[in-house]
């Protein structure tokens, strides 16, 4: 196997690795602030797909707009079902939150379905040529969407890091009685995550119809890689998650030169089996004391 060939893989891996991060963020959040893991988040990522063919057929716009319009499409309709499910049972176990969102995504896929029926359709993109650099070759339209991948990140790292919401994001998330007590208003801090989840999902959906035919499982399909990664990464880290979905799109990419296509995600689960046999909380999880 030549050298050009792994990087070019590893190219490839990478620019789905960095798309696969916005849903894998979108993950972690919730498990690190709503305290559960949130199954709809592949089908929100299909719908975003399925919005931006819609406002490419029936709307006429552009790539760039159509983007715009499935992230805020699916923005809403996080908050719609945190509105209507989530918020109620905010207080029940993890398991009736689990299950609820189990029964939101069956809702969600079934109402595409139900309107788009089981056909493939595609998001329209230009047809480009790859930068070749001596062998090294790079699609326009992958530079293009990993960095609206890095520009989505890196806004989201910003504004936890940077700004008062931020903040009080992660107070709940460390400790949500004592954020509750300092005043922080909890119900605002939800409303502000649910709407990153649905416009994450939604941009991720969308970026992965750019590369994919858009199926009614095509995000459902990567919901099992997305998880992983996270476990991979340590739950409820947001950093873990980016570098975890990465480390499991490049090896999946470069496994599958050894193994074939059919084996690449195999590859990937090797992976976190040995990392996790190293480190049972993940590259950047922390070991929690049971008491």
């Amino acid at each position: 196997m030549d050298w050009l060939s792994i990087v070019n893989a590893g190219i490839n891996g990478t620019v789905l690795g960095l798309l696969l991060a916005l849903p894998a963020l979108a993950v972690t959040l919730v498990f690190g602030i709503a305290r559960f893991p949130n199954v709809a988040t592949g089908d929100y990522m299909t719908l975003g797909a399925y919005a931006a063919v819609a406002a490419q057929t029936f709307g006429g716009l552009s790539l760039a707009a159509s983007g715009v319009f499935a992230s805020l499409t699916v923005g809403v309709v996080s908050l719609f079902f945190y509105f209507w499910v989530f918020r109620v049972l905010a207080k029940r176990p993890l398991v009736s939150r689990l299950i609820a969102s189990i029964g939101v995504a069956f809702a969600v896929r079934s109402t595409i379905t139900f309107f788009a029926g089981h056909y493939q359709y595609n998001i329209e993109a230009p047809l480009v040529r790859a930068w070749n650099f001596n062998g090294i070759r790079i699609l326009p339209t992958d530079a293009y969407i990993a960095v609206t991948a890095i520009a989505a990140l890196a806004l989201v790292f910003m504004l936890m890091r940077f700004t008062p919401m931020g903040r009080r994001m992660r107070a709940v998330a460390d400790n949500p009685e004592l954020a509750s007590a300092s005043g922080i208003n909890a119900r605002r801090v939800m409303v502000l995550l649910w709407a990153i989840v649905g416009i994450f999902c939604g941009l991720g959906g969308f970026l992965l119809g750019v590369k994919a035919v858009v199926i009614p499982e095509l995000g459902f399909e990567l919901l099992l890689t997305i998880f992983a990664a996270v476990i991979l990464g340590g739950i409820g880290t947001p950093v873990g998650a980016v570098v975890g979905i990465l480390v499991f799109g490049i090896s999946q990419e470069i496994g599958s030169l050894y193994v074939g296509p059919a084996y690449k995600i195999v590859m990937a689960f090797l992976v976190l089996l040995c990392v996790l046999l190293l480190r049972p909380q993940g590259i950047f999880g922390r070991i929690q004391a049971a008491r």
